[in-house]
């Protein structure tokens, strides 16, 4: 059965900074985009990042650029969500996802999904 694991979720100060991490158990992970998603409550669930197959490719939603940084780490089958100076609407759990080749903004389109990890950002 396949596994993807969010984990390094916190509380944390306004500017202050996170890495979240997903980790996966599929065995052809180094084929699979990834994407990180978000939902606040009461609110739907939104891209927040995206990494393709190779690590090449990368997207973010306009909240997030310049502040959070995607990457992979193939050989551990984990991609990271480094988050900085973050801020209160940053306050969501965050869900990694996986689909083949290339990451997309839609989540439907997303085969795996984690269990989420929550993020909690104090002003």
């Amino acid at each position: 059965q396949v596994q993807l694991v969010e984990s390094g979720g916190g509380l944390v100060q306004a500017g202050g900074s996170l890495r979240l991490s997903c980790t996966t158990s599929i065995r052809t992970f180094s084929t699979y985009a990834v994407g990180w998603f978000r939902q606040a409550p009461g609110k739907e669930r939104e891209f927040v990042a995206g990494i393709n197959w190779r690590g090449s490719i990368t997207d973010y939603a306009d909240s997030v650029k310049g502040r959070f940084t995607i990457s992979r780490d193939n050989a551990k089958r984990t991609v990271y969500l480094q988050m900085n100076s973050l801020k209160p609407e940053d306050t969501a759990v965050y869900y990694c996802a996986a689909k083949p080749v290339a990451a997309g903004r839609d989540g439907s389109d997303y085969e795996y999904w984690g269990r989420g990890t929550q993020v909690t950002v104090s002003s």
